[in-house]
């Protein structure tokens, strides 16, 4: 929960902004300001102040105690020009929170936690437990000291500026062992505890097979990801309790789906009681990895662990249509996550300054989405972080479908919405899209025009308005015009059309015409084409299509 303090009209105006965006995230603390800090900081995760940041800081001094349990603090200016990451910025999370409060308030957000300011990933937000000299390790990395990356458990991270040898290290592990003076340990969820029991065994007893076979194998509690077990055995008490104490989910599979399983121990009693010879070992195993603790036993518990290798991540981004304030928070997180972005050169360039230093960037030129599909899906799988980007929304006439068809399961795939041209060019016309709508792209080098004819002639006899990617280009000239020509059979030529070219971007520009005076000639690929349905109006020099059927009835 995220706490909102202010004192004055001005911080309560900006304040109920947030609480309104935000309502099960937020709770607004009134009163005088001192009791309102006091009890926010008690209550909360994080905090938004809408005062000036010196009286934040002598109300917080007395109440700061460990970095790593007091919550985030946000200090807004009344003004609402700033949003500074004052408390917490890495284990609070006040640094993601200020850049989430600037996006919605239209404030700057002030980042000034040294890694963030320089574009280094902070070693303690990278969503893995850690251990070790946490303070020392990013100094030497800020100040350019040699450290050396050590991943016995290889695991996607964000690019680190990392040297072969050096007198720091960062070492990812799920060994149980004591980091080093000048060490950082990341603790990745590499392990799997699979748990079978009998009915009614005690959380205790099973907690405590598994922590021993934890500490006997020489591995890291931290390091669990997951507990899994047969289906039967879902609610039962003792397992659900086990998992629960050790901060991971309870992951449950089908007996029959656990017996196909190939394991070292099977036996008789667990195929009698719930349908499968193993259910320890099996659930550990279903989905791959390296048994590292055979079946273990307890008077009333079985337990088997497998250490699951590092997947790697690929994240499927959407630019949006150009603009940077239309770059999603979502998006721009992903490109400061990856280690390797691949692209459309023109599209890196748009987005290069949001890369983390050390970045890995692989862009090529016009017409090679399935090679950059490829090459995405490849680094992913040598277990990299990779963000895959395009323009618009990843899933709409860009990349989210070649490296989609190109990817298996070996690998973790993210898909993050943008803002697609057609409603960037819907926002600047109007309201084209206020009922049903239909996307056509009019390129035919990927599909038939046969194809395409007949997906505009069923829009045009469903009366669905049209947005039209990939228009025109000098090399195909003639499938605009005979698009139009199939929709002017069904509509008036007075019928509203839109053109909007390079929405969003510095040299956008829109005009609102008919479909009898469009000329085709006057669009390009950098222009999407919007046409109206039999509703459809221009009002006030904007299209509107009405919402409503009655509407609709009302307005002809």
């Amino acid at each position: 929960m995220i706490g909102l303090i202010s004192a004055t009209a001005a911080g309560a105006a900006a304040r109920d902004r947030l609480a309104a965006a935000w309502p099960d995230r937020t709770r607004v603390y009134e009163g005088p300001v001192g009791e309102a800090v006091r009890a926010a900081f008690a209550e909360c995760e994080q905090l938004v102040c809408f005062l000036a940041t010196g009286a934040v800081v002598r109300l917080l001094a007395p109440l700061l105690g460990d970095k790593t349990a007091d919550p985030g603090v946000v200090c807004v200016d009344e003004g609402g020009r700033f949003a500074v990451s004052l408390v917490g910025g890495h284990g609070g999370g006040a640094n993601e929170l200020a850049r989430e409060v600037g996006a919605l308030l239209g404030a700057e957000p002030v980042v000034t936690t040294a890694t963030d300011s320089v574009g280094l990933p902070g070693l303690d937000t990278l969503g893995l437990p850690y251990e070790g000299a946490v303070a020392q390790v990013s100094r030497a990395l800020l100040d350019g000291e040699p450290v050396v990356l050590e991943a016995e458990v290889p695991w996607p991270l964000p690019p680190l500026p990392v040297s072969p040898q050096g007198a720091y290290t960062i070492r990812v592990t799920d060994r149980d062992v004591a980091p080093g003076e000048r060490e950082v340990l990341l603790r990745p969820p590499s392990l799997v505890v699979g748990v079978g029991a009998s009915k009614g065994a005690p959380a205790e007893e099973i907690l405590g097979l598994i922590e021993e076979s934890l500490a006997q194998a020489g591995l890291s509690p931290k390091s669990v990801a997951e507990v899994a077990t047969v289906d039967a055995k879902a609610d039962e008490a003792g397992i659900v309790a086990a998992a629960g104490r050790l901060g991971v989910p309870l992951v449950t599979y089908g007996a029959d789906e656990l017996a196909a399983v190939a394991v070292p121990n099977p036996s008789a009693a667990p195929l009698a009681a719930v349908g499968t010879p193993s259910v320890a070992e099996a659930a550990a195993l279903l989905r791959g990895g390296e048994l590292l603790v055979p079946k273990r036993k307890s008077a009333m518990a079985t337990c088997a662990v497998v250490r699951r290798p590092g997947r790697g991540r690929l994240a499927v981004v959407g630019l949006g249509p150009g603009a940077r304030d239309l770059l999603t928070l979502r998006a721009a997180a992903e490109l400061r996550r990856a280690s390797v972005v691949v692209g459309l050169d023109q599209y890196v360039d748009q987005i290069r300054d949001l890369l983390r230093p050390g970045t890995r960037v692989l862009e090529s030129g016009l017409g090679a989405e399935e090679e950059r599909a490829r090459t995405a899906v490849a680094e992913a799988r040598e277990g990299h972080a990779v963000a895959l980007i395009g323009s618009g929304d990843a899933g709409v006439y860009a990349m989210a479908s070649p490296a989609l068809a190109e990817a298996s399961d070996d690998i973790d795939v993210v898909g993050v919405p943008g803002v697609t041209a057609a409603l960037a060019a819907g926002a600047i016309l109007g309201a084209p899209l206020g009922h049903d709508h239909v996307s056509i792209s009019l390129s035919d080098l990927h599909t038939p025009w046969e194809v395409i004819e007949r997906r505009v002639r069923a829009a045009a006899e469903a009366d669905l308005v049209v947005t039209f990617y990939n228009p025109r280009s000098r090399g195909r000239d003639w499938q605009l015009p005979k698009a139009l020509g199939i929709l002017a059979g069904h509509r008036e030529p007075t019928t509203p059309v839109g053109v909007v070219r390079n929405a969003s971007r510095p040299d956008e520009s829109s005009r609102v015409t008919t479909l009898a005076a469009l000329d085709p000639a006057t669009v390009d690929m950098m222009t999407v084409v919007t046409v109206g349905n039999t509703a459809t109006r221009t009002i006030a020099g904007r299209m509107v299509t009405p919402r409503g059927y009655r509407w609709q009835e009302g307005n002809r």
